[in-house]
């Protein structure tokens, strides 16, 4: 299952982040595929896609970095996961 993971930090915790960053690259644990991460410009937000196949290791990675920031984590669909979720909607409705 894909997830998009949010996180916001405050101007504060903005050197421990950058030394976490520095010695971790951020890694998710091994059984969380990063898909791809981007950063805010001149922020300590970002967002990042990430493939788990439950959520137990999601929650692991987020609580390693719950000290400095925090997190907004919700599933995700791609066009083709929603096209056919909306097809057969519209199918039942009928």
């Amino acid at each position: 299952m894909k997830f998009i993971v949010q996180w916001n930090g405050q101007p504060s915790t903005q050197m421990p982040a950058i030394e976490r960053f520095i010695k971790t690259g951020g890694r998710p644990p091994e059984n969380v595929t990063l898909l791809g991460r981007w950063h805010s410009i001149g922020e300590l937000s970002g967002v990042a896609i990430v493939e788990a196949t439950d959520s137990s290791g999601l929650a692991a990675w987020v609580l390693q970095w719950g000290d400095l920031f925090s997190f907004k984590t919700t599933p995700a669909m791609t066009d083709e996961d929603l096209g056919a979720a909306l097809a057969a909607f519209q199918a039942e409705s009928k």
